[in-house]
């Protein structure tokens, strides 16, 4: 049976993990080991210089193993992979985001980091992610199937499946895209509110405007057009 570690950067109490962790326990044995609250736009950034805490916790799902950790997504990786599930687990989920992981969001992604630090420690990973409109009709109906097409899929050295659901009903769904490559485009208006704190001091705040426009067969365009995308992430070439 396959040992399945499985995190998030939600927190271990948000419902796209539970979701995860509720599928994933018909591929093999189900090991939670997620921050304790959000973690969003932590990329694979890791905690260095202090000691990092981890318990056992209470979790939804009957016969999860959950471990909540006051780390970052990348942290759950490496101590739930070589310090808390024997012998290491066979593969590291990672989600199901609050939002997608498409385009130039993905370097900012802890949900995708946290996957990327699998195939570091040489673990076979896979990356959900979907709308935060709170639509899941796309998201319930496949995830199960690309689970069990992607659970073994081959993938090179430090590679990833990442996966995203678009936020429409299963009507407005037009289906699946295999093999979409990683927008180039830009997916914000990047810029920043201003506020004056004191005098010689300024507050900013990231306010980007999302830009829906992407080329075709990319991973941003796939969720503009109501496709479910599938497709490989590289981290280091």
């Amino acid at each position: 049976m396959k040992k399945i570690l499985i995190t998030n950067d939600d927190g271990i109490h948000a419902d796209g993990i539970v979701r995860l962790s509720r599928v994933a326990q018909e591929f093999g044995e189900v090991w939670v080991v997620a921050p304790d609250s959000e973690r969003s736009a932590m990329s694979h950034s890791l905690t260095l210089r202090r000691r990092v805490e981890v318990w056992e916790t209470d979790f939804p799902v009957p016969g999860v193993k959950a471990f909540a950790c006051d780390g970052k997504p990348a942290d759950c990786v490496r101590i739930g992979a070589l310090n808390i599930i024997p012998g290491g687990p066979d593969c590291v989920m990672t989600g199901i985001n609050y939002g997608y992981n498409v385009a130039a969001d993905l370097q900012y992604s802890a949900t995708a980091g946290a996957a990327l630090e699998a195939s570091f420690q040489k673990i076979h990973a896979i990356a959900f992610s979907e709308s935060n409109n709170g639509i899941h009709e796309v998201t319930d109906k496949h995830i199960r199937d690309i689970m069990a097409e992607l659970i073994d899929a081959p993938l090179d050295e430090w590679q990833i499946w990442n996966v995203n659901f678009p936020g429409c009903s299963l009507e407005e769904c037009k289906g699946i895209l295999r093999g979409v490559r990683v927008s180039r485009d830009g997916f914000y208006e990047d810029r920043y509110s201003e506020e004056v704190v004191s005098e010689g001091r300024k507050s900013y705040m990231v306010d980007g405007i999302r830009k829906w426009e992407a080329a075709a067969g990319t991973d941003l365009w796939a969720m503009i057009n109501n496709y479910v995308s599938i497709g490989v992430v590289n981290n280091l070439s």
